[in-house]
């Protein structure tokens, strides 16, 4: 059976903004009293330093939007968006918008019918008969299901597939509490917007071949990272417990992930993991016994574009596609609801 292969990768974020303007500039004067130095802490450690918004809050404060408001924002920002992640990906891939079988869309920050998939094939020129799939509040992992429905379908129909992550969570910007409500803060200091694409083809081609998807639920966890409709938007529930879960659950994940393809740890020199924080990374790397560097890309992209939620996981194996020397062997995970581990096993070809 031939595996179908990323072929193609193609990145967007819009107006960058600098942490410590953010706190300096809006944050600081957001939260009170002793939430303002718990607040302070928070985005100091966060492991963020630049991140990308369609809202700037420095620049305008959504905090206090209706839900609608929100969602006709989220249409005229990610349609433009999510065109120059997908003509990039389909550019670097070499593939027509023409020649697409299915165009799988995911987004948990923003709902609108038609939705990016219908409007952006009609705006990308793409076929009548491009099938459409859209996968919506799966969270951080949401890339992962969606390469792997995009891979079944290359190795099942023998034609490209792509798949588009696009998240705006800077239209989520919650008003401030008068109570201390530290995973709001954990989520204004981590949060940011972005787009990735990427291109799935029959094998036979350069890229990173997908071998195995694979996932694991603990339910035990259901209420741990939560994403709530509100009148004032979406809002995020995350338990300072995660962390701990995940460490349950992490290694043997990946070893029998790695197992079932006669592979190791230590054969993997690629790990592209969703920086959900840095204590997320810092849990994996412990678990996993992973030399320091091995998650540098990932701290990297936390640094530079903080947690853009779905598209973090393609920023990540973008940056390790841009090596002198790219790794053979990728392992990419991510943590979301559920509370939810995914993963794929990439290899180069």
């Amino acid at each position: 059976m031939v595996a179908a292969t990323i072929a193609g990768l193609g990145t967007a974020a819009p107006a960058q903004a600098h942490q410590d303007e953010l706190w300096r500039g809006f944050f600081a004067n957001h939260y009170a009293g002793t939430t303002r130095a718990l607040a302070e802490r928070i985005f100091a450690n966060a492991g963020v330093r630049t991140r990308h918004a369609v809202a700037n809050p420095l620049i305008e404060d959504v905090s206090g939007w209706p839900t609608e408001r929100r969602m006709n924002r989220y249409l005229i920002e990610a349609l433009p968006l999510g065109k120059e992640a997908v003509d990039r990906a389909l550019v670097d891939a070499g593939v027509a918008a023409a020649d697409i079988g299915l165009f799988a869309v995911c987004s948990c920050t923003g709902y609108v019918t038609p939705g990016l998939d219908i409007l952006l094939a009609r705006d990308m020129g793409m076929a009548d008969d491009t099938q459409r799939l859209f996968v919506g509040h799966m969270g951080c992992y949401a890339a992962m299901p969606t390469i792997g429905a995009a891979a079944d379908f290359v190795t099942a129909r023998g034609r490209p597939a792509l798949l588009l992550c696009n998240e705006l969570t800077s239209l989520h910007l919650q008003p401030a509490s008068a109570r201390v409500d530290t995973q709001q803060i954990v989520a204004h200091a981590l949060f940011s917007d972005a787009a990735a694409a990427a291109v799935l083809v029959p094998g036979g081609t350069s890229g990173y071949a997908v071998r195995e998807v694979a996932s694991v639920t603990d339910t035990s966890a259901v209420d741990h990272m939560t994403w709530d409709v509100t009148d004032l938007g979406f809002r995020m529930g995350l338990s300072p417990r995660v962390p701990q879960v995940l460490s349950v659950h992490v290694r043997r994940f990946v070893d029998a992930l790695l197992a079932r393809h006669g592979l190791t740890v230590s054969d993997v020199d690629g790990w592209a993991v969703h920086p959900g924080g840095p204590r997320i990374l810092n849990v994996v790397e412990r678990e996993l016994a992973l030399p320091a560097v091995a998650l540098g890309d990932s701290r990297a992209t936390l640094s530079a574009y903080g947690n853009c939620s779905s598209p973090t996981v393609l920023l990540i194996l973008e940056a390790m596609r841009q090596r002198p020397d790219p790794p053979a062997w990728v392992v990419m995970l991510a943590f979301g609801p559920g509370l939810t581990l995914y993963a794929a096993l990439l290899q180069r070809t």
